[in-house]
């Protein structure tokens, strides 16, 4: 088994509490709204929290047609969610596993620094490019950054 993975981050402007809940808590709500080019809905099963599961359906543009992921933790006090995959992408394919870790931690200018991490246990060496790291990595970051941009264009919502 081969572990890959990245680590990336991005500073925004936006507090780390309006981050977490609009991306996070009430994502399944949110994102579908402002990404309806790519996202056509999230279902969630539970309550949201840890134990709960969540399947993305994505629009028919999409090469991936839905995950479904497990939520592992959900602190809405420290502002860290962390979700194993359970279904889709290449999920069985390429890999065996992958998990993810997002961390908003304020700034002392009133925004966040958005940190995420994943990790993917692939079968092979070969069998798991740079490429399809990066088709997730820039897939959730793109997310955060829509959710950014939503709540920088209305500084009410999820205050």
């Amino acid at each position: 088994m081969i572990t890959k993975g990245y680590n990336t981050q991005f500073v925004s402007p936006v507090s780390a509490a309006r981050m977490f809940k609009a991306g996070v808590v009430d994502g399944h709500n949110l994102v579908p709204k402002i990404m309806p080019f790519i996202i056509k809905e999230i279902v969630v099963e539970g309550d949201g929290k840890a134990g709960s599961t969540k399947r993305v359906n994505f629009t028919d543009e999409s090469k991936i047609g839905h995950v479904k992921e497990r939520v592992d933790e959900l602190d809405e006090e420290k502002y860290v969610y962390k979700y194993t995959l359970l279904e889709g992408a290449k999920l069985g394919e390429k890999y065996e596993s992958s998990n993810y870790e997002m961390r908003f931690e304020p700034t002392t200018e009133g925004g966040c620094v958005c940190k995420m991490v994943g990790t993917f246990n692939a079968y092979t060496e070969e069998g798991f490019t740079e490429d399809d790291i990066n088709v997730g990595k820039n897939g959730v970051f793109g997310m955060y950054k829509s959710v950014e941009a939503y709540l920088i264009a209305n500084p009410e919502a999820y205050a």
